[in-house]
């Protein structure tokens, strides 16, 4: 087994808040190989579809593209229907043998839905409009709730989670990129 493929691709901290007419998802840019940072500016959230769909990957990065990319189609398929969209992506990734394998999750947001979609076939609706996925999620999403009910509007949080998060874990770095979009709720 050769040292790369015997040490764990990590990194990733996502994190979605949706407050005050506004849905952001943050995500930092690191991505390590063991001990190694390999890159510290990855792009790991991005518009989807016609640009009204926002999305945060954490996971391999060619199984994220991947999925990005059927999550297209779907959306193509089932235009302003996130979550029919979400699901038959999730059927896919759960019954197709070359899907399955991909080992990514992801959350993905639109002015109505927030979602976090796994590898097992699950879309999640996030509870208290925040979700944190990736090895700094956690922590992440537990600044973003102490930080929720504060006069700070969604995309502070986001940062401010994000800065948390990069704090306390290794592999995460305070390089964010954010994406918003305005909400119906």
């Amino acid at each position: 087994m050769s040292e790369t493929s015997s040490q764990n691709w990590r990194g990733t901290t996502i994190v979605t808040v949706r407050k005050g007419g506004k849905v952001v998802i943050a995500g930092d840019g690191q991505v390590s190989l063991g001990q190694t940072i390999l890159k510290g500016n990855a792009r790991k959230v991005r518009r989807l579809g016609k640009g009204n769909v926002i999305s945060g990957f954490a996971g391999a990065t060619a199984d994220a593209f991947t999925l990005f990319e059927r999550l297209e189609g779907r959306l193509e398929q089932y235009p302003d229907q996130l979550m029919r969209a979400c699901v038959e992506l999730a059927k896919d990734w759960r019954t197709d043998k070359y899907l399955r394998r991909l080992e990514a999750m992801m959350i993905v947001a639109d002015n109505k839905d927030t979602l976090v979609l796994t590898g097992t076939g699950d879309v999640l609706e996030p509870e208290n409009n925040l979700m944190g996925i990736g090895s700094g999620g956690n922590y992440a999403l537990a600044a973003a709730r102490a930080l929720n009910d504060t006069d700070m509007d969604a995309e502070e949080i986001a940062r401010r989670a994000m800065k948390v998060a990069a704090e306390i874990c290794v592999y995460t770095n305070e390089n964010i990129i954010v994406e918003t979009l305005a909400s119906d709720k």
